[in-house]
C-alpha cells in the first residue's frame, strides 16, 4: 500500500488524489471522443466537465461532513481549508454518491440552460463515470480507505497499521472492498459500451448505469465497514447505510424510467400505425 507517492515539505502527493485526477482526465477525454462520434461539439463536454468536477467535489465533501460532524468540531475551517489544523495539506473525506447526486443535478441545470439534449449527452458521459469509479477505487485501495469488514476469505487482506483500515482492524484480514468496487466499475463500463449496440433511445445507457451501479453498490455495502453514524436505521441486526438507501432510490428510479420510456415508445408506435 502506498498512500503517499512523494512529499515536499508538508506537501504530499497522495495516490488517491492522483487516481481521482486521472479518473477525471481520462473520463473527460473519453467523453469528448464519444461526443464527436455522436455529432455533439466536444467543447460542450469540456464546459460541462468543469461543472461536474466542482459539483461532485462539493457534494461529496458536504455528504461526508454531514455524517462525520465529530471530526470537525472545534476546527470547522478544515471542512473547506486545504491547510488542515493538524498541519497537513489537502482535504480528505469524500462520499461518492453525494458527489454524484449533486453533479447530476448541476449537469441537468447546465444542459437545459445551454438548450442541449440532456438524455443524449448523459449517455455520452455515463461510461466515463463508470470508468472513473473503477480508477478512483484503485486509489482507495492504496489509501487504505473504503475498506471492508473482517473476513476469513482466501483473498482477504491485512492493511498496514498507519492506514484507516489497519487502525480499525489491526493485523486482521478484511474484505478488500476497494478492489470489488474497482472491478465492478470496469465490468459496468464494458457492459455499457457493449449494450449500446442494442440502444433504441437516448437515455438508455444512463438508465442501465443507474440499475447496474445501484444494484452492485447495494450488495457491496454488506461487506464494507462503516461508523454507526453512517447507518440511517436498523432492520433487525442489519444497519442500512446511507449508500444503500441512496442505491435503492437510484435502482427504483432507474426501473421507473425504463418502464415509462418503454411505455412511451409503445404508445408512439401504436399512434404511428393508426396514422398509416
Amino acid at each position: 500500500m502506498h498512500r503517499t507517492l512523494f512529499s515536499i515539505g508538508r506537501f504530499e502527493l497522495h495516490t488517491y488524489g492522483l487516481m481521482l485526477a486521472t479518473a477525471f482526465f481520462v473520463g473527460i477525454y473519453l467523453a469528448m471522443r464519444r461526443a464527436k462520434r455522436a455529432g455533439v461539439d466536444p467543447n460542450h463536454i469540456i464546459d460541462l466537465s468543469v461543472v461536474i468536477v466542482i459539483a461532485s467535489l462539493v457534494g461529496a465533501r458536504i455528504t461526508y461532513v454531514l455524517f462525520h460532524m465529530d471530526e470537525f468540531r472545534g476546527h470547522w475551517l478544515d471542512v473547506v481549508n486545504p491547510f488542515q489544523s493538524d498541519g497537513t495539506i489537502g482535504i480528505a473525506g469524500l462520499v461518492f454518491l453525494g458527489g454524484g447526486i449533486l453533479a447530476a443535478g448541476a449537469s441537468v441545470w447546465f444542459l437545459k440552460k445551454r438548450k442541449l439534449p440532456v438524455h443524449k449527452i448523459a449517455d455520452i458521459l455515463i461510461p466515463s463515470l463508470a470508468l472513473g469509479i473503477a480508477i478512483t477505487r484503485v486509489g482507495c485501495f492504496f489509501n487504505g480507505c473504503c475498506f471492508g469488514i473482517a473476513s476469513s476469505a482466501p483473498w482477504a487482506m491485512v492493511f498496514p497499521p498507519d492506514s484507516a483500515a489497519g487502525y480499525i482492524f489491526p493485523s486482521r484480514h478484511i474484505h478488500p472492498t476497494q478492489i470489488y468496487s474497482s472491478l465492478g466499475g470496469f465490468i459496468i463500463f464494458l457492459s455499457l459500451l457493449y449494450s449500446e449496440r442494442y440502444k433504441t433511445f437516448d437515455g438508455f445507457t444512463t438508465i442501465l448505469f443507474l440499475i447496474l451501479y445501484s444494484s452492485f453498490r447495494f450488495f457491496i455495502e454488506f461487506f464494507r465497514w462503516y461508523k454507526e453514524s453512517m447507518k440511517l436505521f436498523f432492520i433487525g441486526d442489519w444497519g442500512v447505510t446511507v449508500s444503500q438507501f441512496f442505491s435503492l432510490l437510484l435502482f427504483i428510479g432507474g426501473l421507473m424510467l425504463l418502464v415509462v420510456v418503454r411505455r412511451y415508445q409503445s404508445d408512439s408506435r401504436l399512434k404511428l400505425k393508426k396514422s398509416r
